[in-house]
């Protein structure tokens, strides 16, 4: 009978034993391998990566202690091994899982310590359930959960968005620096623990929460490898306070950013920025530009802001500018060209972003500017 049972589970255990595989190399890969694989000229986050290769070590740790189930066949063994093993994914996996989300977010260091406060119910209440042996704990404890992933999306949405703002605000370029992904990976996370109430007693929810832990491992490593660190740039998180500036007019604040923004910045811009071509500098920071003019990121960034518009919006508009004057000279003078090539001279290394500030700046894209030019 035991044997049976073992051969009927079979396919399910290979699955079961290769994600916890997985999942094993993926922490070793991320925790001691320098440098990145997948994206070679990208400088990752050293935390992030820590915090991932520990997310993955530990539902390592959970696979592992599950997988003793197999060899079971009393039931309430086995009701005991996932409860167990419930709780050990309310101390580690969820609120690993919740910093590396946040520590996605680099415009400033987020406080982690509300992350154990907000577990600490959940972890309270299944060691109650564990030793009480109560059915009707583990229900409220889904109760609070759901209330607790619904506050936690409403939260990551709100802070995705701050973190958007932020990159516009203080990048020229956005590529791999975005984390909108974050959400992807939020969703994933959270399909996987609210499954776990079903995969007992459904085969497709058991086959379908492996599933989903081995893309949300492939998703993790691609993630943190693709993301660069910020926190070694010169721009600073989340606040933007005053710093010493080499114009003296722009140092006071007793002008007032109204007349210090409007005639000052501007002609700065257009002879330090525009006129040099300063723009055209792949990575370049608002606070890199702020030198460069002779006044700092806080004025800067107000003179942006006033105008209505980004930083990364007004780099790309004298990018696309730059674009469509090569563009034409090349077709007065009749010069071989491709477009891909105008655009990595007009500062942009990947088309694809070049194709959407150009639909952005133009209101069409390049192929319909291109013939409407014709």
């Amino acid at each position: 009978m035991y044997d049976q049972h073992i051969q009927e589970e079979l396919p399910y255990l290979m699955l079961y034993t290769g994600v916890t595989v997985c999942c094993l190399i993926a922490c070793c890969y991320l925790l001691f391998r320098r440098g990145n694989a997948i994206a070679p000229n990208v400088t990752s986050s050293t935390r992030l990566r820590r915090y991932a290769a520990a997310f993955l070590g530990v539902i390592t740790l959970s696979y592992m202690w599950c997988m003793s189930v197999f060899y079971l066949t009393e039931a309430e063994a086995i009701r005991m091994v996932y409860l167990v093993g419930a709780l050990f994914d309310f101390l580690t996996v969820f609120p690993l899982a919740m910093a590396v989300m946040l520590t996605m977010l680099q415009d400033r260091r987020r406080p982690l310590w509300p992350i154990p406060v907000l577990m600490a119910p959940l972890v309270a209440g299944m060691a109650v359930c564990i030793a009480t042996q109560r059915d009707d704990v583990p229900q409220a404890l889904y109760a609070y959960y759901l209330l607790l992933t619904i506050g936690l999306i409403i939260y990551m949405v709100r802070t995705t968005r701050q973190y958007g703002r932020w990159l516009r605000d203080n990048f020229a370029d956005l590529e791999h620096k975005e984390v909108w992904h974050s959400l992807v990976v939020l969703a994933i996370i959270l399909l996987g623990f609210s499954l776990y109430p079903l995969e007992i007693y459904s085969l497709f929810f058991k086959y379908a929460v492996r599933v989903n832990t081995i893309l949300l491992t492939c998703f993790l490593v691609w993630r943190v490898e693709t993301l660069s660190d910020l926190s070694q740039g010169e721009v600073g998180g989340g606040e933007c306070k005053p710093q010493p500036t080499e114009t003296e007019d722009l140092q006071s604040q007793e002008t007032g950013i109204e007349s210090a923004t409007e005639d000052k910045i501007r002609p700065l811009l257009q002879r330090h920025c525009i006129d040099t071509q300063l723009y055209l500098q792949h990575d370049l920071t608002v606070q890199q530009l702020a030198k460069a003019v002779g006044t700092n990121r806080y004025y800067l960034s107000q003179y942006f802001s006033r105008q209505g518009t980004t930083y990364n919006a007004y780099i790309n508009e004298l990018r696309i500018a730059h674009f469509t004057g090569l563009y034409r000279e090349a077709v007065a003078t009749r010069r071989h060209f491709t477009v891909r090539q105008l655009a990595q001279d007009s500062g942009y290394r990947n088309y694809t972003t070049f194709s959407n500030a150009f639909k952005q700046c133009m209101g069409m894209n390049v192929t319909a500017w291109i013939q409407k030019s014709e």
